[in-house]
């Protein structure tokens, strides 16, 4: 198991731009060097004959993906303000100056 020190969260911290103060050196330290042994543990588990996945459904438990009806232009924008059902518009706030 590899040891992390505080020269080590000291690199890390100066890679993110980040000023920490001594106590958060000494708690990032500890909290990193528990969070590197979980990991090493998980890799020391022995996982052959697992088939790898690239998800964890990704054992074809999804729907299939067929076509289905959705709501009509005019019943989407009906409640809309300032909507224009023939053009299936509808106005919003500008959120960008």
């Amino acid at each position: 198991m590899s040891t992390l020190t505080i020269d080590d969260v000291e690199r890390i911290a100066r890679l993110a731009n980040l000023e920490l103060t001594r106590d958060e050196k000494e708690l990032f330290t500890k909290q990193l060097a528990d969070i590197l042994a979980y990991a090493e543990q998980v890799q020391a588990v022995d996982t052959t004959g697992v088939e790898a996945t690239a998800h964890v459904n990704a054992h074809g438990v999804e729907r299939p993906d067929e076509p289905k009806p959705s709501l009509d232009v005019s019943d989407a924008v009906a409640n809309a303000p300032d909507a224009a059902p023939e053009a299936g518009l509808f106005r919003v706030p500008r959120v960008i100056g």
